[in-house]
């Protein structure tokens, strides 16, 4: 039912508004807490890197690693560098969201320099320099990815992952962010949805996606017009955007705020954690603004 990058892998492989205005928006960070590094994990930690306007985020339990984006190119090294000192050198599944170069740019130096199981992403044709670079690493490594056609579920060391396709081959004119897949993990008692950068189509696609703890905002928070339907329909407790000053919505910071949904950004908090112990989910950050 959707375009294909076949034809891509057979030749190699052979934000909108406000400036990151707040209504009160932070002038200084009240603190700054040093990450630990502690190698020993129990239930689930996800990781959003602050790589400005990109998405590059680690969930990590005690036995696996999964990797959802990559950033730009550079970016990567964040992820690489965090997993070593975690005592890792296995990603059990990469899923790019889609293959803008915000999100596959730094796929090449993850698949480079660890050992990737598993790699899933849309069945879309995109050509860009970071898309061959990606798949001139995957044929180093003689890996095959998973082109996700289908809604696909399985488990992995406590997670419910679920990957949810987009149902069209077409939606028009600059489409590639609702080719977006939108990732939904549980973990125990805790629901985390990753929305990739789906706009309005995709996000009335996955409307019936079901209540979440945690939501990664989609389109690293810029204006959508639907968003606030969707945070109706998965009201969430807390919010995370992944994003830049200038890319993240004066609007979209009122409709989350409106809700009462507590959010954190990598462009005010920086490196930001969230962990599961199945029960409850604990957020910190490097700055406390």
């Amino acid at each position: 039912m959707k375009k294909t990058i076949a034809a891509l892998l057979s030749v190699v492989f052979v934000l909108v508004t406000a400036a990151c205005e707040k209504e009160t928006a932070p002038s200084e960070s009240v603190g700054i807490t040093e990450p630990s590094y502690s190698t020993d994990i129990t239930g689930l930690e996800v990781t959003f890197f602050n790589v400005g306007k990109a998405d590059a985020m680690l969930l990590l339990s005690e036995n696996s690693a999964v990797i959802i984006d990559c950033g730009e190119r550079g970016d990567s090294k964040q992820i690489v560098n965090y997993l070593k000192e975690r005592g890792r050198d296995t990603v059990d599944y990469l899923i790019l969201t889609h293959y803008d170069k915000d999100h596959v740019g730094g796929a090449a130096k993850v698949i480079n320099s660890l050992d990737v199981k598993n790699i899933l992403g849309p069945d879309h044709n995109q050509q860009s320099e970071e898309v061959d670079r990606y798949i001139v690493a995957m044929n180093a490594k003689n890996i095959t990815p998973q082109l996700v056609t289908e809604d696909i579920s399985f488990t992995l060391d406590g997670m419910e992952i679920t990957v949810d396709a987009p149902d069209k081959r077409n939606y028009g004119v600059n489409d590639d962010n609702d080719f977006s897949l939108v990732t939904k993990v549980v973990h125990g008692d805790n629901t985390l949805i990753f929305a990739g950068d789906a706009m309005e189509q995709r996000l009335d696609e996955v409307m019936d996606i079901g209540d979440c703890d945690l939501l990664k905002v989609p389109y690293h928070g810029r204006k959508i017009a639907n968003l606030g339907d969707f945070l109706d329909t998965v009201t969430p407790e807390y919010a995370i955007v992944c994003t830049s000053k200038e890319e993240f919505a004066g609007n979209v910071q009122k409709q989350l705020s409106k809700r009462n949904i507590t959010y954190y950004s990598t462009c005010f908090n920086g490196r930001i954690t969230a962990v599961s112990d199945g029960k409850s989910l604990t957020i910190t950050s490097e700055k406390v603004v």
